[in-house]
């Protein structure tokens, strides 16, 4: 049995379990503050991270999913939702829209918003990574049980994504 996980980690576990989701959330020894720390506890590289952006787009939240290793690009996001103005959301926006703490933001169950968007380079993997509710606890899944999960819409919403490398 194990011992019980902080309320926020349980309504993530119990939003798996319901959803008969095929995921594995995990408890790290270390903290998971930055991307580079996550990728390195879950031992995976830093694009399969899962950063999820609570972005404020005319007013309403948006949670936007992108890889550890890139920046949300605010324009393309508001484009994507049709708003004229999107902002970074403040830690008690963060708060009020999601029920999870800034840094601890999970991908789902998200109470008070109504879109999500994820940007198409996560698709890509096997596996990729995403919050779970906590600063320690992680969720390992296919991307597309994510985009099931979240609700979540593929668009084009990091910087300099014209931009390939050989």
């Amino acid at each position: 049995m194990r011992a019980t996980w902080p309320e926020p980690v349980e309504r993530v576990a119990a939003y798996l379990r319901e959803a008969g989701a095929e995921a594995r959330l995990e408890e790290l020894e270390s903290g998971t503050a930055t991307a580079e720390e996550a990728a390195k506890a879950a031992g995976c590289t830093l694009d399969q991270i899962v950063k999820a952006i609570v972005v404020v787009c005319d007013g309403k939240p948006v949670v936007v999913l992108v890889p550890g290793n890139r920046r949300a690009d605010l324009d393309k996001i508001a484009s994507a939702v049709g708003a004229t103005k999107a902002k970074i959301a403040r830690p008690a926006e963060v708060e009020e829209a999601t029920g999870f703490a800034p840094g601890a933001v999970a991908p789902f169950p998200l109470p008070n918003v109504d879109r999500v968007l994820i940007d198409q380079t996560l698709l890509t993997h096997d596996v990729v990574w995403v919050g779970a509710g906590s600063d320690t606890h992680l969720a390992a899944l296919h991307p597309g049980v994510l985009v099931r999960l979240a609700r979540a819409r593929p668009v084009d919403a990091v910087q300099d994504s014209t931009y390939h490398s050989a």
